[in-house]
């Protein structure tokens, strides 16, 4: 069954809204849940929002929250999101880089005490219509284990970065340090499905395809895999990201970023506020002419669109392509959530006494 648009949008606003969010910032969350769900990033969709109903029960989750700039500079600025819905704190973080960067060339903002804020992309995005590349990273709860290691130490720690173009559409890379999303494991769950070979490793580290594994102890591994595919710049990846979106700002790093997810416990106090993001905004024309760069990126794009394609191998894309194609076909046909999800969904709506289910 394909659900509407507007449906999950006010599904979604309306969950918020029964958790305690005001309409606007309700409605800032919604946006970033069904964009996810439109890119075909359905593991930082509405599946997520039964992890935020039981960090909200738990008394994890402030849904009123006071976010602020606590120091800043002409180019700089650190945020603290006050436990706030990800979505919130990072929204209110990429506006003020970009209104830095309108001001100086280039804007730069590290968020503490944040939560999970769905797909980084989003974020990246918003420098576009400014005539900005975006720039974001996050760090997440410790569910991957460093190349060697059986102890789960980092995130899966995305990167994003959107790039405008002139006549193409932008480019949009935006991708986990792990070969696969956390999220993307509870849909291969939800659907009883089992995981490829070099995402994950049981407790005492040898490889497994159980997308459960978290919960038996395992974890998730860093991009290549093993050390003889990669893993170690994998691991370097996800370190960086932990790096920037942490200690920068005074967030959590590595094992003492708080989980997203309920049925962890909060880990101990004294290293760090909450989640971290680290987000950056920068105007072409401090760089150079803008129709000159945008005139350069059109060539960057059509030299790889024109690359030649090993036999029986589609066309090379450009980041940003499934995305976009994705996005247009929910406008025409709906979105598809899985059944369990709808099912897990209308169990929240009714616990909230909400006027609407899916």
């Amino acid at each position: 069954m394909h659900h509407s648009i507007s449906t999950l949008y006010d599904f979604t606003k309306g969950f918020f809204e029964k958790t305690g969010c005001s309409t606007h910032d309700a409605s800032v969350i919604a946006d970033v849940f069904v964009a996810a769900e439109m890119r075909g990033i359905g593991s930082h969709g509405l599946i997520r929002i039964s992890d935020h109903y039981q960090l909200w029960k738990a008394g994890r989750l402030n849904t009123i929250p006071d976010i602020k700039i606590i120091r800043e500079t002409l180019s700089t600025a650190v945020v603290d999101g006050d436990n706030a819905p990800g979505m919130l704190a990072a929204s209110f973080s990429m506006e003020t880089a970009i209104k830095k960067a309108s001001e100086a060339g280039t804007g730069w903002v590290a968020c503490r005490n944040s939560n999970h804020f769905g797909i980084a992309g989003y974020y990246a995005m918003m420098a576009l219509k400014h005539d900005m590349i975006g720039i974001c990273l996050t760090n997440a709860n410790p569910l991957v284990a460093p190349t060697f290691s059986i102890t789960r130490l980092l995130g899966t720690n995305p990167i994003a970065v959107a790039v405008p173009a002139g006549k193409y559409p932008p480019f949009v890379a935006d991708f986990a340090t792990t070969p696969i999303a956390r999220g993307k494991l509870e849909v291969s769950v939800k659907k009883g499905e089992k995981t490829l070979t070099g995402y994950l490793q049981d407790k005492d580290g040898n490889p497994t395809d159980d997308p459960n594994i978290l919960r038996k102890g395992g974890a998730m591994l860093p991009l290549g895999g093993d050390r003889e595919h990669g893993s170690h710049k994998g691991y370097c990846l996800g370190a960086t990201v932990d790096i920037f979106s942490s200690l920068l700002a005074g967030a959590g790093f590595g094992p003492f970023v708080p989980p997203s997810v309920a049925y962890l416990p909060v880990p101990e106090e004294g290293n760090g506020k909450g989640t971290g993001h680290f987000f950056g905004a920068m105007r072409i024309d401090a760089f150079r002419e803008a129709d000159e760069f945008r005139a350069a990126m059109d060539k960057w794009i059509e030299t790889f669109r024109n690359a030649q394609s090993a036999p029986g191998k589609p066309a090379v894309m450009i980041p940003g392509d499934v995305e976009r194609e994705k996005e247009e076909l929910s406008k025409k046909q709906g979105i598809c959530l899985i059944p369990a999800v709808i099912d897990e969904l209308n169990k929240i709506a009714s616990e909230l006494d909400m006027q609407m289910t899916l």
